[in-house]
């Protein structure tokens, strides 16, 4: 894309991207212990519990009080490592209110915490196709999507995401989608990634999750066929012409890929 033809919205991102990098550049070099790979504990300073990411969320984090009453609740979960990190959330809803984001789509529900997230700065009509194949985990949210006032925004989808993706293909809807989240089962992310690639419009950004794996992408073990995918998409977003990207070392690792 030549530079003059940029969007405003996109420099703008871009630019808050490139402060985020170099700003962990910078905390790598003074931190070592910082580095990718490196498994988060509450021994490290920007560990999970940690004094530096305690201060980053007391000085950062502007929660819904219905959000944050889902992810207290969602942490009580036996599962509650599946949740999108609440930092990483408001990421990716900065960024949807950025592009001025009306459709979205989501790749794993959980307890629905980054659903209600998505839906509560769509505008009223507004929509978010949630995919997942638990309605378990999705019960335990969706009262609370209704008391934020955001449930006519959620068009939940119990079945195989692939499924959903090719019906909403089928249906004509290829490039209407401004956002999506990828935060499933890690041997279909190639799968997905170029479904919703076909799916979200020029300007549009794709979210994928897990992308660090635990530092386990550092070095995949050959019978470890979720750490390989991963491997391999990660590579090949890297040489993808298709769009330009982010590697953010935030929550479990998050791409965004901004379709050209």
């Amino acid at each position: 894309m030549p530079f003059f033809s940029i969007t405003k919205e996109m420099a703008i991102g871009t630019a808050v991207l490139g402060v985020a990098f170099a700003t962990g550049v910078l905390a790598g070099k003074k931190y070592p212990f910082l580095a990718f790979g490196i498994p988060r504990s509450s021994k490290t300073l920007l560990g999970k519990g940690g004094p530096l990411w305690q201060y980053i969320l007391d000085h950062s984090l502007r929660e819904h009080p219905v959000l944050k009453k889902l992810r207290l609740l969602t942490l009580d979960h036996p599962w509650s490592r599946m949740m999108v990190s609440c930092d990483q959330a408001q990421l990716m809803a900065n960024l949807a209110k950025l592009i001025k984001a009306k459709k979205a789509i989501e790749i794993g529900v959980f307890t629905g915490y980054n659903t209600l997230n998505m839906a509560l700065v769509l505008p009223d009509d507004g929509k978010v196709i949630a995919c997942d194949i638990n309605e378990d985990y999705v019960s335990i949210g969706k009262p609370l999507w209704k008391e934020a006032g955001v449930e006519h925004k959620i068009d939940l989808r119990i079945k195989p995401a692939i499924q959903t993706l090719d019906e909403l293909l089928a249906d004509g809807e290829a490039g209407t989608y401004d956002f999506a989240f990828i935060d499933a089962d890690k041997q279909s992310y190639n799968e997905y990634y170029e479904k919703c690639l076909r799916l979200v419009r020029k300007g549009g950004i794709i979210a994928i999750d897990n992308v660090l794996w635990h530092g386990k992408v550092l070095k995949p073990s050959k019978n470890d066929m979720e750490t390989q995918s991963l491997h391999h998409l990660n590579e090949k977003i890297f040489r993808d012409v298709r769009v330009n990207i982010s590697m953010l070392p935030m929550g479990d690792g998050v791409t965004l890929a901004f379709k050209l």
